[in-house]
């Protein structure tokens, strides 16, 4: 019965840009976050900076089509960022190479450099560049001048390459350093006639405990079986909905994660575990807890965000988590009071009938003999975070199958 109720409503949000003319749609997204301090309890793993440096990231794509555009964000800068050339190629074979045959310069408004304003993004030309629905994709980016990394994405899942100088069509970074997170590429737009689809969330929805350079996270996994529907990953590991740090508070970027995207006529809230668990770690040593009444009025803010643009919003529970993190300094991640606030809260997504559906993530995860911890066939081993199968069971769930 829920399965066909959320397959119904997950269609009726989809279906109504299925027939529409030849558009942009979100084929691929890294939700930008500013960089933190020095002292935070995570690093940020990447450098300060990547001045006079070509940077390869390494993505695959949900939807395809004959032209796309590559975002480049700002978002958190002080200062202008300046591209001195940017380029789209297919992979090769061996990690962190491209086909230098295939590689195609990116354009901004006639011109092969751009400068990007503080707080602002660029967005390249339409290339006529065919790529086919879940093709992998190479962007090369060279920065010439100061380019502090301010705006990045943390969790990548996926290797990226930094090398000196302008190598933007070298099939390989010579002595090239690595990188974990993205930096300033920020989305892939493809032309075609379906939705998008936003998966909206934090680390669970960024792919952490998922198989590394594998795209198994559970939006990689819902884009498979929803050919033709662009899914947009806006997951930011550490994310929470009321307050910022490894990520503006979700009520402050909701706007430009979800709203923006051309196509978006759907999103899935997963988020809020990180709100309830980290008071009290070392993430957050001398925060509350949030109360469900809380929690649920910056649910309801999202709710009434989406839904002023026509966006259907499906909630998700939030998956169970006894044990998360114990045994490593972030120990105190759950609690039994913290525990009592999710299930306030999953009870409220179950049942309060404010969503246009609902995924019951924690009912498809949770353990049957231990209803407050995730199935180890689904666990990655933190008890926080799914792993590949977890995830693909999560994708399962929004998908209606």
């Amino acid at each position: 019965m829920f399965r066909s109720y959320l397959g119904a409503a997950l269609a009726a949000a989809l279906c109504s840009a299925s027939a529409a003319a030849q558009e942009w749609r979100t084929s691929w997204y890294a939700a930008p976050q500013p960089a933190w301090e020095a002292g935070f309890a995570l690093p940020t793993n990447v450098p300060a900076q990547v001045t006079g440096r070509t940077v390869r990231e390494m993505l695959r794509l949900s939807v395809g089509g004959q032209r796309l555009r590559v975002v480049l964000s700002n978002r958190y800068g002080t200062v202008p960022l300046t591209v001195g050339a940017a380029s789209i190629a297919r992979p090769a074979a061996a990690a962190g190479t491209i086909d230098s045959a295939t590689s195609r310069q990116l354009t901004f408004a006639g011109r092969t450099t751009v400068t990007i304003p503080p707080g602002r993004e660029a967005v390249s030309d339409a290339a006529a560049f065919a790529v086919a629905p879940r093709e992998r994709l190479a962007i090369s980016a060279w920065y010439p001048r100061k380019a502090a990394l301010t705006t990045f994405h943390w969790g990548a899942q996926q290797t990226g390459y930094i090398g000196a100088g302008n190598m933007r069509t070298a099939a390989t970074l010579p002595a090239s350093q690595q990188l974990s997170g993205r930096a300033f590429v920020s989305t892939v737009h493809v032309e075609g006639s379906g939705a998008t689809i936003v998966a909206f969330g934090d680390s669970i929805t960024d792919g952490n405990g998922s198989t590394p350079e594998r795209d198994r996270r559970w939006p990689d996994a819902l884009a498979e079986r929803l050919p033709g529907i662009a899914v947009a990953n806006a997951g930011i590991s550490g994310a929470r909905l009321l307050a910022s740090k490894m990520g503006v508070r979700a009520t402050e970027r909701f706007r430009a994660d979800v709203l923006d995207q051309p196509g978006v006529t759907a999103v899935v809230l997963l988020i809020g575990i990180n709100d309830i668990g980290w008071p009290g770690t070392p993430f957050a040593p001398t925060d509350a807890v949030p109360t469900a009444v809380q929690l649920i009025a910056g649910y309801r803010d999202l709710i009434a965000l989406a839904r002023s643009r026509g966006v259907r919003v499906i909630g998700g529970t939030l998956l169970p988590f006894r044990g998360a993190l114990a045994g490593t300094p972030f120990d105190g991640y759950w609690t039994p009071a913290k525990e009592t606030v999710r299930q306030q809260v999953n009870a409220w997504i179950r049942d309060g009938g404010e969503f246009d559906a609902v995924a019951d993530f924690d009912a498809a995860l949770r353990d049957p003999g231990d209803p407050q911890q995730m199935m180890s066939a689904y666990d990655s081993g933190d008890h926080l975070h799914p792993g590949d199968a977890g995830y693909a069971a999560m994708a399962e769930v929004v998908a209606g199958r």
